[in-house]
C-alpha cells in the first residue's frame, strides 16, 4: 500500500487518521484498561483492522466516530480474551504440576479457546446457550428445551447449527496450523 507524500492531499487515509486520532485513542483505550501499554497495542490494533477493511469517510467527525466504534470493538474483545485466558489458567491450576502442559501446548490451547469463544460470540444467543448446555453441563435436548423455552426440534436445530460452525472453525484451524 503506497500513501500520499502530502498528507493533506488523502485527509481520510490511514496514515493521515492515524497521525491526527492515534493519540486520544490510546488515551481513551488507557483510560478503560487502566494500562498504557495494553493500549499502545490495542490503539495499533484499531489500525491494523482498518487497513484490513478500509473505509472511506465524509468528514472527519465521521471518520472519528469509525475509529471510537473500532476502539470499543478491541477493547471489548480484550476483555474477552483475559476472560478465556483467566479461565484457562485456573483450569490448569486445579491439575497437578506432573500434568501441566508445556508453554507451547498452552499457547496453542489458549488460541483455540479464543476462537471457540469467537465463534459462540458470532452465534445467536439461544444457539450458543444450547451448545454451551449440552457441551458443557451435558444436557440432554429435552432439558435443553426445557431450560430455554423453544421445542426439542429447535434445540436439535440449534445445536445441528453450532456443529456446523465448529467444523468450518475446526477447518479454518487446520488450514492456519498446517
Amino acid at each position: 500500500m503506497s500513501y500520499p507524500t502530502d498528507l493533506a492531499a488523502a485527509p481520510y487515509s490511514v496514515a493521515s487518521l492515524y497521525a491526527a486520532h492515534h493519540g486520544w485513542i490510546q488515551r481513551w483505550l488507557a483510560r478503560k484498561l487502566g494500562n498504557f501499554s495494553d493500549a499502545a497495542e490495542l490503539a495499533h490494533d484499531v489500525f491494523v483492522r482498518l487497513l484490513r477493511q478500509p473505509r472511506e469517510f465524509d468528514s472527519d467527525e465521521h471518520a472519528r466516530a469509525y475509529l471510537g466504534t473500532l476502539s470499543r470493538n478491541v477493547c471489548v474483545d480484550f476483555f474477552r480474551r483475559k476472560q478465556v485466558e483467566q479461565a484457562w489458567l485456573e483450569a490448569l491450576a486445579s491439575r497437578p504440576e506432573e500434568f501441566a502442559p508445556c508453554e507451547e501446548h498452552r499457547a496453542l490451547v489458549l488460541e483455540a479457546l479464543m476462537h471457540l469463544q469467537a465463534m459462540l460470540d458470532r452465534l445467536p444467543a439461544k444457539v450458543s446457550q444450547a451448545f454451551c448446555l449440552a457441551q458443557i453441563e451435558g444436557l440432554n435436548y429435552r432439558e435443553i428445551a426445557l431450560r430455554i423455552g423453544v421445542s426439542e426440534r429447535t434445540v436439535t436445530n440449534y445445536i445441528a447449527q453450532a456443529m456446523f460452525q465448529c467444523m468450518v472453525l475446526e477447518a479454518e484451524l487446520d488450514g492456519a496450523l498446517s
